[in-house]
């Protein structure tokens, strides 16, 4: 396995496609092809934004009961107003608590990472000129932005002072599928809300909020029952241990919720914190998943994989990887052809998009020589490819 990598400055150093809506599902055009690349880093941050253990994290019993996860948790969690100058109130208005500074520009929820750093996610924080936070107890608190990700849909913000309760312990890795678990937040402006439901599915991949720079993904996302709904983004995702597991980010349907992981949090966090961005990984390339009528048109042994469809002028898969150069027929319907099957990453499997955005987010940094195993030709081959960044948003 080859792997060389660049240091890059920061606090230590350095989402089958789903469309979506609100605030972040996954890439994809009309005809289906997703928006690949993904990114993060893997940060050591400093001791006062490591977000694995805080010291003063609130304590729940071992598979503890809803009423005693939402007191231990709740304290920590935070109503997000947000304010534009000169904005007209909206419908879910400021009742005269929250200060002067204009008119509503939107709301969510936030919860205590580290310090007085609140996680939230990006698209909450959109247009505005003005944040303030609401504590559990009431008090409102003035906040400024630390750093912004649309990639990711996250963004931290200081508050000037602290919420009762200590920053929430972000969850090693997503639980087993129908895992039990709450979120609390401040849907439609209702602070303090707990909805509960279970882990609905795992490594999903789901759209960023980011149009101008192309159709990207966010990966790894975490998919609840959990009810969501308007306000409740940026909240936390919890088991019945307390612990985050995702960040309540998008709704697609009833009963289809998602958030982004608690591992692309702890990569992406701490560099928000300590440089106000976060760089991803970048290939460049467009894909499809491997169905069978793919598979048979360009004579792949099984329908695993995922199918280069495009390969972007200049980028860093141009000239190493290849994409489809034509068309043909299948049972009726069109398919194309000619383009490489990517099978692995350095010897990591790929057998779906998902794995493909997955291990680009959480193994990958801008910079990095990665294997990539393709099917050409009737031909397993391995070539290497040195990641990019992704464009500016």
């Amino acid at each position: 396995m080859k792997r060389t990598r660049r240091e890059v400055l920061g606090l230590g150093a350095t989402m089958g496609a789903i469309a979506a809506t609100a605030g972040c599902l996954a890439p994809t055009n009309d005809d289906g092809r997703v928006g690949v690349d993904g990114g993060n880093p893997t940060a050591a941050a400093a001791e006062s934004t490591e977000p694995a253990e805080p010291a003063d994290a609130p304590r729940v019993e071992s598979n503890a009961g809803y009423t005693e996860v939402y007191e231990a948790v709740s304290p920590s969690v935070a109503r997000v107003q947000t304010y534009r100058d000169g904005a007209v109130g909206g419908l879910f208005g400021d009742d005269g608590d929250g200060g002067d500074g204009g008119g509503e520009a939107g709301q969510g929820s936030g919860f205590r990472y580290a310090e007085d750093y609140l996680v939230t996610n990006d698209h909450v924080l959109a247009d505005a000129d003005t944040v303030r936070v609401q504590a559990s107890d009431g008090t409102w608190l003035d906040a400024s932005v630390v750093g912004r990700d649309p990639y990711s849909d996250l963004a931290v913000v200081e508050t000037a002072g602290s919420l009762p309760g200590g920053p929430l312990a972000l969850a090693e890795a997503v639980p087993a599928t129908g895992t039990e678990v709450l979120v609390v937040g401040s849907p439609l402006g209702l602070e303090g809300t707990a909805t509960q439901g279970i882990v609905s599915g795992r490594n999903r991949t789901i759209p960023a909020t980011v149009t101008e720079a192309g159709r990207f993904s966010i990966a790894d996302a975490v998919q609840t029952d959990a009810a969501l709904n308007p306000g409740n983004s940026g909240g936390p995702i919890v088991t019945l241990d307390g612990d985050v597991i995702g960040v309540a980010t998008a709704t697609r349907g009833e009963n289809v919720g998602f958030g982004v992981s608690a591992r692309l949090v702890g990569e992406v966090v701490p560099e928000l914190i300590g440089s106000g961005g976060y760089d991803h990984s970048y290939m460049g390339v467009s894909v499809l998943p491997v169905e069978p009528l793919l598979a048979t048109a360009n004579d792949l042994p099984e329908a695993r994989g995922v199918y280069v469809a495009d390969v972007a002028d200049g980028g860093p898969a141009d000239g190493v990887l290849r994409g489809a150069d034509g068309e043909t027929s299948v049972e009726g319907a069109t398919v194309p052809v000619g383009g490489d099957t990517v099978v692995a990453l350095d010897e990591t499997p790929v057998e779906a998009n998902a794995d493909l955005s997955r291990f680009l987010a959480l193994e990958t940094r801008p910079g990095d020589v990665i294997e990539v195993t393709v099917r050409r030709d009737g031909e397993t081959r391995t070539v290497d490819l040195t990641l990019g960044s992704r464009p500016d948003p």
